[in-house]
């Protein structure tokens, strides 16, 4: 069977010092590893029953359910911590569910040219846990780390996920390379500072944040350009934001616009996301208004 080779190969200091390394010292994909398994190869038979078999009944595979991916939420990887999440697959069959598994990856499609990223699962067989005798749940961890995994920006976005299932049989497989999507996100932040303070009612108060991303490339946050941003404000005695305007990040990630002080309250800037950057929120930032 196959194991996450990535994981296997460092471990301790050699770990943290592979992370240290910039994508971009690395040769074309870095140390990435994109060597698929087949479904034979997931689970070690050599001759089975799969959805490729013209000899396999459709009713004699196993049947999926349900694929769920970190909970169904996006995949948000910084710049040094490594984002471990849970991938699970619901399945059923005649002869109860053995074992599954589940990647993400990225490309074009699964050739050599065309595929660019994967992300394996850590163990090498699933937990299953049944529900009844034909139908399992099992669950497997996968563990993302920025500058190997994820050694470029551009993988940031929509992967594709893979489901295996191999019977109780031990010989009946369900593999399918293109059974969902999902996102892969870098992270985002979002600062606020409004000022001055305390300001007197009817003069000007500047309000200015920025809004960085994860560089994989680079292991640091590097302003986000060009974005839309909400400037909200929440009265002091209330526990709602309301949107005063929207403005755009400059060159650099930065923000600043001018509102006039009226009460005491609240000011943050609010970023909604993009599909390869999850929504922020800046912590709201207190006038004092005299």
């Amino acid at each position: 069977m196959r194991i996450r080779a990535t994981v296997a190969a460092v471990s301790g200091a050699l770990a943290l010092s592979a992370l240290a390394v910039p994508a971009a010292q690395a040769d074309g994909r870095g140390d990435a590893d994109l060597n698929k398994p087949s479904a034979a190869e997931r689970f070690g038979v050599s001759s089975a029953k799969s959805a490729f078999s013209t000899a396999a009944a459709a009713e004699e595979l196993p049947v999926v359910s349900k694929v769920t991916v970190n909970s169904g939420k996006a995949v948000v990887v910084g710049t040094t911590n490594a984002k471990t999440f849970t991938v699970s697959v619901t399945a059923s069959h005649p002869a109860g569910i053995a074992d599954a598994y589940v990647d993400l990856w990225h490309g074009t499609d699964l050739t050599e040219e065309g595929l660019d990223g994967v992300l394996f699962p850590n163990e090498e067989v699933a937990t299953c846990t049944a529900s009844s005798a034909t139908t399992s749940t099992c669950k497997l961890t996968i563990t993302a780390y920025p500058g190997l995994d994820l050694y470029k920006n551009a993988l940031a976005g929509t992967w594709k996920v893979t489901a295996g299932v191999l019977a109780g049989d031990g010989e009946s497989i369900y593999w399918n390379d293109y059974q969902a999507t999902h996102k892969v996100q870098r992270y985002s932040k979002l600062t606020v500072n409004a000022s001055p303070e305390p300001v007197r009612k009817g003069k000007t108060i500047t309000v200015t944040g920025k809004l960085s991303r994860a560089n994989w490339e680079t292991g640091v946050y590097a302003g986000y350009t060009g974005q839309s941003v909400k400037l909200q404000f929440r009265k002091k005695d209330s526990s709602t934001y309301t949107t005063l305007k929207t403005i755009k990040t400059n060159s650099t990630g930065n923000l600043s616009t001018t509102v006039t002080a009226s009460t005491d309250g609240y000011f943050r800037y609010y970023f909604e996301g993009t599909s390869t950057t999850p929504a922020v929120k800046a912590a709201g930032d207190f006038v004092d208004v005299q």
